[in-house]
């Protein structure tokens, strides 16, 4: 036994497509106001499902009140499914905290501690790749 069972695999938005999968530069603001998602059902790593991992990304808030939110897109990039169209699913992931969590700052970005699905989400905004049952929040020292 090694003692890392319960450390969180440390992933990056490159590594939850699967090989071969291009992921599409992010998109220009063109002010046209096409909000269309390019790639709803982009191809998801199945082998993640059930891990438990930690991702950077930023938050595109869904449910919560003015102190917590407790469900939330995580993007790759500030401004996705905002201000620009959203990436595609598998660059996507919903997150939900049963109890909530602060976040101080939505151009900040965080890491997001949680396990891993592939089970999905679809919402108005966009179709998301991968669940996130979150278990803590922190501050993104890039």
């Amino acid at each position: 036994m090694n003692g890392f069972a319960d450390e969180p695999q440390e992933l990056y938005w490159e590594d939850l497509v699967p090989k071969g999968f291009v992921i599409p530069p992010a998109p220009m603001t063109n002010h046209d106001g096409n909000m269309t998602q390019a790639q709803p059902n982009a191809p998801l790593r199945e082998e993640l499902n059930g891990e438990l991992v930690k991702i950077p990304g930023f938050v595109v808030p869904l449910e919560g009140d003015a102190d917590n939110i407790t469900e939330f897109l995580l993007v790759p990039y500030f401004g996705a499914c905002v201000h620009v169209p959203p990436p595609p699913s598998n660059q996507i992931g919903y997150v939900k905290f049963s109890e909530g969590v602060p976040i101080d700052n939505l151009y900040d970005a965080i890491w997001v501690t949680g396990t891993l699905s592939t089970e999905g989400w679809k919402g108005d905004i966009a179709s998301v790749g991968y669940r996130l049952s979150g278990m803590s929040v922190s501050a993104f020292e890039g």
